[in-house]
């Protein structure tokens, strides 16, 4: 029914920002911070593990608190944190500094992403009842992916080209993504303290 449908499309609208941050700042930024800022490939693939690194603690982090202050909460501090900082995040990596390129990445992943992707698998499967929570979680999930985080690269491949190899247009597309994200967000209920009996 419609309820569903809408549910699918937020899922879709709040992965945006999640998914396809994601592989700009583990793939497209391997490729931006070595050819355009002259860094070392070990340094980058060192500042991502050291992101890595801090999700394995932020992650649990931010799902157990989105359990007491709820997911939409957790979610929208992640899709606002990315939003506002993704044009700081490229002036710092401007600095050209391991100090400056690793913080601002751990940040990145280990703060802005974790605090989206933390909660939402809850957050998602919350969304339907019970006799299509699998399925509807999966097909916003799976159609997401392609249109998020599979084209995300190639975008801001191309968008990098057009802007001289600046990455501004790029930090723009980022905005964006984060700006749809966080509309999905706010248009979906707080699940956190859902009876899920009830929705069924």
């Amino acid at each position: 029914d419609r309820k569903q449908v809408k549910s699918i499309l937020l899922i879709i609208g709040a992965r945006m920002a999640e998914n396809g941050c994601f592989y700009i700042f583990t793939v497209f930024i391997l490729a931006y911070a070595t050819a355009q800022l002259g860094m070392t490939q070990a340094n980058i693939l060192n500042a991502i593990l050291l992101a890595s690194a801090v999700q394995f603690f932020s992650i649990p982090f931010f799902g157990a608190l989105s359990d007491r202050i709820g997911r939409r909460a957790v979610y929208l501090f992640g899709s606002v944190l990315l939003t506002l900082g993704i044009f700081p995040f490229f002036w710092i990596l401007e600095l050209r500094t391991n100090f400056a390129v690793w913080t601002a990445i751990a940040v990145a992943l280990g703060v802005a992403h974790a605090a989206m992707y933390a909660p939402q698998a809850a957050f998602f499967s919350e969304l339907f009842p019970t006799k299509i929570r699998y399925s509807g979680t999966s097909l916003g999930y799976a159609l997401s992916s392609p249109l998020a985080g599979g084209l995300a690269p190639i975008i801001a491949t191309y968008l990098l080209h057009v802007g001289g190899g600046k990455p501004w247009l790029v930090a723009g597309y980022i905005a964006v993504l984060g700006l749809i994200t966080t509309v999905s967000v706010l248009c979906a209920k707080e699940t956190s303290q859902t009876d899920l009996s009830a929705t069924d």
